[in-house]
């Protein structure tokens, strides 16, 4: 799969992410748009799953009819994520065009 990292989300997943192909917002300038063209340059892109922290991003677009899948995490902090990845891969494994799934991160 072709997964995204938002801004929030700390690069030492993609390390984890074994088969899979990551990138990040800023690789390609997408840091500092907002989500809903963030949303359709990541689909246009070819993306199949957005990695974000953006809790909101369900409620601030609407997310009907998307080929993406996106995959929230409760925090963004490393240390916090970290015990948690293998929940954190298999959210991304199991995301399918469309989904919305979010993984709690305590702390």
């Amino acid at each position: 799969m072709l997964i995204l990292l938002d801004n929030g989300s700390p690069r030492g997943i993609a390390r984890f992410l074994s088969g899979h192909t990551v990138a990040e917002c800023r690789e390609y300038g997408w840091d500092a748009i907002g989500n809903g063209e963030l949303l359709a340059a990541v689909e246009a892109a070819g993306f199949e799953v957005l990695l974000t922290t953006d809790k909101n991003i369900r409620y601030q677009q609407n997310l009907t009819g998307r080929k993406i899948a996106i995959v929230v995490l409760g925090k963004g902090r490393w240390r916090l994520i970290r015990p948690l990845l293998a929940e954190v891969c298999a959210a991304v494994n199991a995301a399918t065009p469309g989904t919305y799934t979010e993984v709690e991160i305590p702390g």
